[in-house]
């Protein structure tokens, strides 16, 4: 038997693979982030602290976002983000719910899907010029309104305040919203409300007792990750208010770019740090919530 077993052949062992040629491929991933997200990063914490003309370290930069403009702003910020976000949840998660009662494979669940994808990125200088040209002060539909009797812009001309940035901003919430929160309504087994049914229960207790408990995680964390997106938004605010700062983006803005005011590109980074801060809160709480989403629609 001895001789049997020497004679038999080895079995090889598999080479381990080496772990380095294994890592080269998140090479382009890591220098991605260290680029664009590391060192932007760095550059403004770096640059809040630091003097003017980068002479030692100061905390007055940090100081100053007490000021009651950049107060105001940040709390103008906050309404549009936190307005835009509740409006582009609420009816967002009804255009999913009727996706959701679609054929899952039909042609309008993937056209609408498809528009959402587009218009959730339609931002910017363009969306900026689609409602000039609809509902700016010489807009078609301002200038119809105008023939029959109705003028929009009676009481003021809104559409550069803060109201008009809600709305503004509500067209790329929406669709982003049934993006976020259509996999959540997915989750949902049809087995339970027949369940829930055959219990005696009905649509209002289903809702109430079954499917909102479940929901209201992924509901609440699509509406923070909304929040994030109005409140790191830019290029739309830049391209609609061509006067003054009502927002954090456009004061960073004039603190970065002013010819009037100099050294104040400091005070700047400070108050990105201070946006920094309050999205990675949010962040934060929709991480959590979307935890919890997993943990019972997963």
């Amino acid at each position: 038997m001895a001789e049997i077993a020497a004679d038999a052949p080895q079995r090889v062992a598999p080479r381990p693979r080496l772990r380095g040629a294994a890592l080269l491929g998140t090479v382009p991933f890591f220098a991605f982030v260290t680029i664009f997200l590391v060192i932007p990063t760095l550059t403004v914490v770096i640059g809040a602290f630091t003097g003017d003309g980068g002479r030692g370290l100061t905390l007055a930069n940090v100081r100053a976002l007490t000021d009651d403009y950049i107060l105001d702003a940040f709390g103008r910020s906050i309404t549009l983000s936190a307005s835009s976000a509740l409006i582009g949840a609420v009816l967002g998660a009804l255009l999913a719910y009727a996706l959701v009662t679609a054929k899952p494979d039909g042609l309008l669940r993937r056209l609408v899907t498809a528009a959402a994808g587009v218009l959730a990125q339609f931002g910017g200088v363009t969306l900026a010029f689609a409602f000039l040209a609809t509902i700016g002060l010489s807009g078609f539909v301002t200038l119809w309104l105008q023939e029959h009797g109705l003028d929009p812009y009676a009481n003021g001309v809104w559409l550069f305040e803060l109201p008009g940035l809600t709305l503004v901003y509500t067209y790329f919430q929406i669709p982003l919203m049934v993006i976020v929160f259509l996999p959540a309504l997915d989750g949902i087994r049809p087995q339970w409300r027949e369940a829930h049914v055959s219990l005696g229960g009905n649509t209002w207790q289903y809702w109430t007792r079954v499917a909102g408990p479940l929901l209201a995680p992924a509901f609440l964390g699509s509406a923070l990750l909304l929040f994030a997106n109005a409140f790191s938004a830019y290029a739309t605010a830049a391209a609609l208010v061509s006067q003054g700062s009502p927002i954090v983006p456009l004061q960073i803005r004039g603190a970065l770019t002013s010819e009037v005011v100099l050294g104040q590109a400091n005070l700047g980074k400070a108050m990105a740090l201070g946006m920094v801060v309050v999205v990675a809160v949010v962040m934060a709480l929709y991480s959590l919530l979307q935890k919890r989403t997993a943990k019972w629609l997963g």
